[in-house]
């Protein structure tokens, strides 16, 4: 377990430093952008570690790798070396992946609350793997709508097409599906751990060290 915290803590440092070479050459090159939009890039990777010390609260190394794997993958190979143009299939994966990532954090937040004493009501599993699917979805949708709203009002192109056809409404019905996808997987198997606590799927064995290592989160039933 503690060599692959390490392996998973030593990606999550190689992906930062692959950014800060990025915006190295950036400014090299003096191309502006391209360096401001990586720097912000390098600054939202640290999210996950300002928002566990502000919060006090342990963030698994894999959590954290995920995160930043997706930010790394989307904004800087998607939008600053243009995958999503290269690659029908970039924007797919990713949004598959957002799927599996949004569920992840919605299972956790609902399940905290879920076992918090100060809340006074208690969700079967169904309904936390419900919520976590929802939650999943819903944030999928709205960003959909972020993207309808820059494409339209500041002529940006976020909506692409996919393989060849520039369609927005393809793009966002195709994203929404996917995003689907991946939240089914995760509230399926959230639904399984909370059934059985088991720690058979990665998924449970992530959870099991999340609630392991934030015990002060979880005082309901203990």
């Amino acid at each position: 377990m503690e060599r692959a915290r390490m392996i998973h803590r030593r990606l999550t440092l190689f992906l930062q430093a692959v950014l800060a070479a990025g915006a190295g050459v950036a400014v090299w090159e003096k191309q502006w952008l391209t360096a401001v939009l990586t720097v912000g890039i390098i600054g939202m990777t640290l999210v996950p570690v300002l928002l566990a010390r502000r919060f006090r609260v342990y963030i698994p190394p894999q959590f954290q790798l995920l995160a930043i794997a997706f930010i790394f993958a989307s904004l800087f190979l998607g939008e600053v070396g243009g995958f999503y143009t290269r690659f029908w299939w970039w924007d797919i994966i990713l949004h598959t992946g957002s799927g599996f990532l949004l569920g992840i954090i919605g299972f956790l937040l609902v399940h905290i609350l879920n076992e918090t004493e100060k809340i006074g009501v208690y969700l079967k599993p169904g309904f936390v793997a419900f919520f976590a699917f929802l939650f999943s979805v819903g944030t999928g949708a709205l960003w959909e709508i972020f993207e309808f709203g820059m494409d339209s009002l500041a002529g940006m192109n976020m909506q692409k097409g996919m393989l060849g056809d520039e369609s927005g409404l393809t793009d966002t019905m195709f994203d929404l599906m996917v995003d689907t996808l991946g939240a089914l997987v995760i509230a399926v198997l959230g639904f399984k751990y909370l059934r059985t606590a088991g720690t058979e799927s990665f998924l449970e064995r992530w959870i099991a060290d999340f609630i392991a290592r934030n015990p002060h989160l979880f005082r309901r039933n203990r």
